[in-house]
């Protein structure tokens, strides 16, 4: 959208002006004046009740100029409230980022703050290259934790509507490929408490998800099994399939012969639950899937975004048959589709 002002009476025409431009190349600064508030704990402190800048620098161990500093570019990007002297969290703040609620986004922002953000660096590369410097598959042991809960965090207004979109009938056993931590899985079988599910990873994530699954009341019904949909065997026994936030890391190619390896081991009427960031034909809308495709193309290989019309076209040519597309929550969207 250009930006624009009436010119003084008599002129030609409307003066354009660069406004927009600004506004957007300085995202980066609102980015990391964001993720620095949320690691110091400025929304935490903030949760124990409205304080002046003492308080403030008092609860969290910063400097007062330090704090100030923070807390007033909180206010103004509309994250904090400031009524005279003293500081509280908005009400957006307070839900997501305070860690007084279940809807905690805080892992999401240190995983775009630790992984994705000196990466983006790079952007200009990656894109100019065809391929990242390093896939996000090489990162240190000590960060696999940090990815699994921040795209954990990402997706889990997603998992939570899934139940109700998904239409698998009861008693479903699933196999979650590809399902991280488990949380998807664990929506499920919450909605359901007589659906079984397995989630097939790779073996370092493998080892968080079993780890998370251990502290949460769905570890008996809710197990992991360490594979590569890409190359090995296919566990059977399964009348679902979800396939979350997985068909952005690879090409075309790869996940219409991802999706015959899960057709050859489903029965007829299988249902299959493809999840992710599915865009409309021109790759643009929504707005945060178009971004998104950056990130995926400073991670990955081949990561992409597609339209549900690829979607559904790579289904028609692997031997399942599109059923619905369905709005799960911010810019993602499920497919359902069932074996042929």
């Amino acid at each position: 959208m250009t930006t624009t002002h009436k010119a003084p009476t008599g002129a030609a025409h409307d003066v354009v002006t660069p406004d927009r431009i600004f506004e957007i190349a300085q995202g980066f600064m609102v980015s990391k004046h964001l993720f620095a508030a949320s690691e110091l704990g400025v929304f935490e402190a903030l949760g124990e009740g409205p304080t002046d800048l003492d308080g403030l620098a008092a609860r969290t161990g910063l400097p007062r100029r330090t704090a100030r500093i923070t807390v007033d570019a909180m206010v103004a990007i509309g994250l904090l409230e400031r009524h005279g002297d003293h500081y509280s969290n908005s009400p957006v703040a307070a839900a997501f980022l305070s860690g007084a609620t279940p809807a905690d986004l805080r892992p999401l922002l240190r995983f775009w703050d630790r992984l994705s953000y000196p990466v983006w660096a790079d952007l200009a590369g990656a894109l100019g290259r065809g391929r990242p410097a390093r896939e996000i598959f090489e990162i240190d042991d000590e960060l696999v934790p940090i990815m699994s809960a921040g795209i954990a965090a990402a997706t889990a207004a997603a998992c939570r509507v899934l139940p109700e979109v998904a239409g698998l009938p009861p008693a479903s056993r699933v196999l979650d490929i590809g399902g991280g931590t488990g949380s998807w899985s664990i929506a499920l079988a919450t909605a359901d408490p007589n659906l079984m599910a397995t989630v097939l990873e790779l073996a370092d994530v493998a080892r968080v998800a079993r780890d998370h699954l251990k502290s949460t009341a769905h570890a008996g019904r809710v197990d992991v099994q360490v594979g590569d949909v890409r190359v090995d065997d296919l566990p059977r026994g399964f009348d679902a399939f979800l396939v979350a936030n997985l068909v952005h890391y690879f090409t075309p190619e790869t996940n219409r012969s991802i999706l015959r390896r899960i057709r050859a081991v489903a029965e007829p009427g299988a249902r299959l639950l493809l999840a992710d960031f599915w865009t409309d034909p021109t790759h643009t809308k929504p707005l945060p899937a178009a971004l998104m495709a950056g990130e995926f193309a400073v991670h990955l290989n081949d990561g992409d975004v597609y339209s549900v019309e690829e979607g559904t076209a790579w289904l028609h040519e692997t031997g399942w048959r599109y059923l619905d597309h369905r709005p799960l929550a911010g810019p993602m969207s499920v497919i359902v589709a069932e074996a042929a």
